[in-house]
């Protein structure tokens, strides 16, 4: 069991040198979306590059019943100017989901805002998306990414909500894989938060983090049934058949309605699941990642955790099995 435990864990290491190493590789990203056979699958899970390639999909979704939340790809910026490129986008974006009759629903990461460069920077980038947010009564939620920024990320929402004030609001976000998340979540419920609950895609300290699936799983149905019932509002987001299941049938056990809190997917993952439970009348919002930078984007995602690889191609399988 060591051995095998110690051969999995030197070839996730490899693999994700590997992928880190793709990542920084953009003539492939070029080659990608330019290869018949590659082509297809950069566009199952990116709308395009710009908002405007976006747009047609997302009002696609809206009219077979889907919401949406907009990401516009970007994150670890190394430069003050590349930040507040990309606040201006999402400011220029909010007004453009309004007059398009979409959802006014947006997700952003704290390291695209400048986090990692200066406290300072950040804040003052994640507050003028906020404002044009709160002038469109629209709704902001700041991603979660490692646990090394997890008090940053919690500080600067609490410190930028007030922003929000009566004129829609901004959300954050908890992973199952921390073992602190239980006592943020309660933390959070008592303020009113919005939170979008996920397992966690960043390979972390086994100090911070559960390193089995099983036991994040586990932390994840706690939380959940936690924020079904005394949340406000809660995002689930999960590509999980049991996962999702297991909050259908508490909602039902408990008498919650589909207006009390809705499921979030990944654009192109899982579609199958994505349509049963639509199609059994719960809410279901789709995560809609556009932009240039998505070939870093993806490829730093496979890195964090090489599983996810793995996880993405058994999506396909299973939605061709059931299609």
């Amino acid at each position: 069991m060591r051995l095998r435990r110690a051969l999995g864990s030197g070839f996730e290491r490899a693999m994700r040198s590997v992928l880190l190493m793709l990542s920084r590789r953009r003539f492939i990203g070029r080659l990608a979306t330019r290869l018949p056979f590659t082509r297809p699958m950069v566009a199952r899970f990116i709308v395009g590059e710009t908002l405007e390639a976006a747009l047609p999909a997302m009002r696609r979704m809206r009219a077979s019943g889907y919401r949406t939340t907009v990401d516009i790809l970007g994150e670890a910026v190394t430069s003050d100017s590349a930040a507040r490129a990309a606040a201006a986008a999402y400011v220029a974006a909010i007004p453009a989901l309004d007059d398009a009759g979409l959802d006014v629903n947006v997700s952003l990461k704290l390291s695209q805002m400048g986090l990692g460069l200066a406290r300072g920077l950040a804040r003052e980038n994640v507050a003028r998306v906020l404002t044009a947010a709160a002038a469109a009564r629209g709704f902001v939620r700041i991603d979660m990414e490692d646990h090394r920024t997890t008090d940053a990320t919690l500080a600067l929402w609490r410190e930028l909500r007030p922003l929000m004030a009566g004129s829609g609001d901004v959300g954050v976000v908890l992973q199952s894989a921390l073992r602190r998340t239980p006592a943020d979540a309660e933390a959070l419920i008592a303020e009113g938060a919005r939170i979008r609950l996920c397992k966690g895609a960043y390979k972390e300290p086994t100090a911070v983090a559960y390193p089995d699936k099983a036991d994040v799983d586990a932390a994840y149905v706690a939380v959940m049934e936690r924020l079904l019932t005394a949340g406000t509002y809660p995002a689930l987001a999960t590509h999980d058949d049991r996962i999702a299941d297991r909050a259908v049938a508490y909602a039902r056990e408990h008498a919650i309605g589909p207006e009390r809190f809705e499921f979030q997917m990944l654009y192109g993952v899982r579609r199958d699941l994505q349509e049963r439970l639509l199609r059994d009348g719960w809410t279901v919002r789709i995560y809609v990642p556009f932009g240039e930078q998505w070939y870093p984007y993806v490829m730093r995602r496979f890195a964090e955790r090489p599983a996810n690889v793995a996880f993405l191609v058994g999506s396909l399988w299973r939605e061709r099995r059931r299609g």
